[in-house]
């Protein structure tokens, strides 16, 4: 099962790549560095964890 790559963050509407940084929590909800430090890396939505999600590697 592949994790969602969501193209914003939740907190800001900031646009996210799928190649750039983001923090994600275990039911995927996503944000940029700047609002995962503002939280203290707690998810508002659920309460769990925000760690680094994986980048993937943008093809031509």
């Amino acid at each position: 099962m592949a994790l969602e790559m969501r193209t914003v963050c939740e907190r800001c509407n900031v646009g996210l790549t799928a190649d750039g940084p983001a923090r994600i929590c275990s039911y995927e909800c996503t944000f940029c560095e700047p609002c995962s430090r503002a939280i203290d890396g707690v998810c508002p939505n659920c309460g769990g964890e925000l760690v680094t999600r994986p980048r993937r590697v943008v093809t031509a």
